[in-house]
Parts: C-alpha cells; sequence; structure tokens
C-alpha cells in the first residue's frame, strides 16, 4: 500500500489539497482466510497499517476504524454493519461521516442537528465516539 499512496500524495499536493488517509473498518466476523479470525484483529490489523504508512509518509489519517471499534466495544448493542458483515449499516456511515467532520473541521460533531434516519440518542452517541477518538489526541491523526 505504501507504494501507491506515495504517488497518490505525490500528485494530490501540487494541486493545493491535503490528503487524509481512511482507515477503514473490518469485517464482522474477521477474515479468517486471512489469519484474521474475528473483527478485533482484522480491525487491529487495518489500524496498524494505515498508522504505518500515514507515519511513514507524514500525512493525515481519518481513524474511522478506532471508532468504530470503540464503538464495538462500549456500545456492542449498535450494529454497525449491515447483513453481509462487510458494508456499513446507517449507523457505521453515520459514525465514519462524524469521524470525518472532526478531522476535516478539527472540531466536534457534538451537537450537529443532522441525524439522517438515526434516532437523536444513538446520533449522540456516535458523535461522542468521533469526537473522542478524533479530538482526544489530534496529533496522532495529524489534522490538516
Amino acid at each position: 500500500m505504501l507504494p501507491a499512496v506515495r504517488e497518490l500524495t505525490g500528485r494530490i499536493y501540487p494541486s493545493g489539497a491535503i490528503p487524509i488517509l481512511f482507515i477503514t473498518w473490518g469485517h464482522r466476523d474477521g477474515w479468517p482466510d486471512n489469519d484474521m479470525p474475528d473483527y478485533e484483529s482484522m480491525q487491529n490489523a487495518i489500524n496498524d497499517g494505515y498508522m504505518e504508512v500515514a507515519r511513514n509518509l507524514n500525512i493525515a489519517a481519518a481513524p474511522v476504524g478506532y471508532a468504530w471499534q470503540a464503538v464495538h466495544s462500549h456500545y456492542p448493542q449498535i450494529d454497525l454493519w449491515q447483513a453481509d458483515g462487510s458494508h456499513p449499516s446507517e449507523a457505521g456511515t453515520y459514525l465514519a461521516a462524524c469521524v470525518f467532520y472532526a478531522v476535516i473541521f478539527n472540531e466536534s460533531p457534538e451537537e450537529l442537528d443532522y441525524y439522517g434516519k438515526l434516532d437523536m440518542d444513538l446520533a449522540a452517541a456516535l458523535q461522542t465516539v468521533a469526537a473522542e477518538i478524533v479530538l482526544d489526541d489530534n496529533t496522532q491523526w495529524k489534522l490538516p
């Protein structure tokens, strides 16, 4: 992945834009065929890989996978995946959007008044997790 990201960032910077790596989420059931037998092992591998690239190239990262991991751990009743165990549910998509909001604007998504189709309390919980993951240690993500 590193050579491809290096090439892409070499094309992005001259345009005046700032690249941000999208640290994705793992599959609900992991990827057993690749020695990742469960969600946690796959998410940890994704997080480690993206952060290695971000550090190596000194570029910003949107820690969506870290936020998913936090929700999965602290709010196991929230289903972030669609039935296929790979694609995001409405809640998973909303969480990802909140993380990107926090990264791009370097401010909390808490109290945003758009909830999509989510209930206000669920949206508020996802906003809080995104704010905590991104803004509690924003130097880790090298925010733009």
